[in-house]
């Protein structure tokens, strides 16, 4: 391997396991999420505040990220976000009841939420003449986080007794190694001087800024809701031997869609064709979990879902640090988080409220697919090709 190639190899590296802290401690509950509605005896209401949750606090918080990254730096808010993070879900496994639950997923969810607009001001910090294919490796580290415990938690569980709250703890300690490796082996080492922007908070009349928090809010509320409402809605249709196959495809098959990305980034950004293929492959993934009784056609569905949602994901983190001067990508970046998973949040709720009222756990997938239908019309008629920058 050339000096190059090293030099890009470690900050590579870096923010593909950081992209790993940012959803293995979320993707540790839908696999046990059966479990922790028996025994704590929740209702499809609270299964959708406890989802609500993490996108909640995304919002609330990514400004205040923004500021914290102004005033410490990208890389040290990053390091203190997957602290946080750490911490809060390890309490989750300690929680008495509904609230407790809720209390400690506050907190791992603030970790979060300061983590997510840190990235993209760090790989422009670090990779900034390869801003897209850095942000696809990032965001293949965030699938593989998602992935990660889906696939793996049955094992853990059987390992730890079939608690699920072993399980939440054992999620939450490699988030704390990341931090450490993060803070001493990160370009420049421990000392480094930190990058500070000049500006924190995002110009909410700039219309860009909401059309990329609108195709975010899709992907987001897309994954997020289809993770949380599809095993309530498994369980009442008699089929819970298809709960892990289904939430593998979900989230398995948004690998290769990050694979493809880490070939074609430089290709597809700023390009809009790609987004509007992803969301119409997302609706038609609900289509194929409601309408096909077949359970390969469930899974089939489940699958096109996480693939749609890689690829919008992936496009749409690149386009700040593309599309943007660099002062303002923590800002805009907090801006898209923001719009992004306040609508989620909403969604969620009013997917599990609907599934209250009509008593069927399908209806949960309504305002689902509502949401997503933005990803179409904004990609339809916005200009993805002009650099502010």
């Amino acid at each position: 391997m050339s000096k190059t190639g090293v030099s890009s190899f470690r900050p590579l590296f870096l923010l593909w396991l950081a992209g790993n802290g940012l959803r293995l401690t979320i993707l540790a509950v839908p696999p046990v999420l059966a479990l922790i509605i028996l025994d704590l005896h929740l209702s499809g209401t609270q299964v959708g505040i406890l989802n609500a949750i993490p996108v909640c606090l995304f919002a609330l918080v990514a400004v205040p990220g923004s500021l914290l990254i102004a005033r410490i730096g990208a890389v040290q808010a990053l390091v203190a976000g997957l602290l946080i993070a750490s911490g809060g879900s390890a309490m989750r496994g300690f929680v008495i009841g509904p609230l407790g639950l809720y209390a400690s997923t506050v907190i791992m969810a603030v970790g979060i939420a300061i983590m997510q607009p840190a990235m993209p001001p760090t790989v422009r910090q670090w990779m900034p003449h390869r801003i897209g294919f850095a942000t696809a490796v990032y965001t293949n580290g965030l699938l593989v986080g998602e992935i990660v415990p889906v696939t793996l938690t049955a094992f853990v569980v059987s390992l730890l007794g079939g608690s699920w709250r072993g399980d939440l703890i054992f999620w939450s300690v490699p988030l704390a190694m990341i931090a450490f490796i993060i803070f001493f082996f990160q370009p420049g080492g421990s000392g480094a001087a930190p990058a500070r922007h000049r500006h924190w908070m995002p110009d909410w009349r700039d219309p860009l800024l909401w059309k990329l928090g609108l195709m975010m809010s899709g992907a987001n509320q897309l994954y997020f809701c289809a993770n949380a409402f599809l095993p309530g809605y498994l369980l009442q249709t008699g089929r819970p031997e298809l709960i892990a196959p289904a939430l593998s495809a979900l989230n398995v098959w948004q690998l290769p869609a990050s694979f493809i990305l880490l070939v074609m980034a430089s290709r597809w950004e700023r390009k809009k064709w790609p987004l509007f293929a992803a969301g119409a492959l997302g609706l038609l993934g609900i289509g194929g979990i409601l309408a096909i009784s077949h359970p390969w056609g469930m899974i089939a569905g489940a699958g096109a879902i996480g693939f749609a949602c890689a690829v919008i994901l992936t496009l749409v983190l690149a386009l700040p640090a593309l599309l943007v001067a660099p002062d303002d990508v923590p800002r805009v970046s907090a801006g898209v988080f923001t719009i992004g998973y306040s609508i989620a949040m909403v969604v969620s709720i009013l997917a599990g409220v609907t599934w209250d009222v009509t008593g069927r756990a399908a209806f949960a997938f309504l305002p689902i697919a509502i949401a997503t239908l933005p990803i179409l019309v904004i990609t339809r008629f916005t200009d993805l090709s002009t650099s502010r920058s």
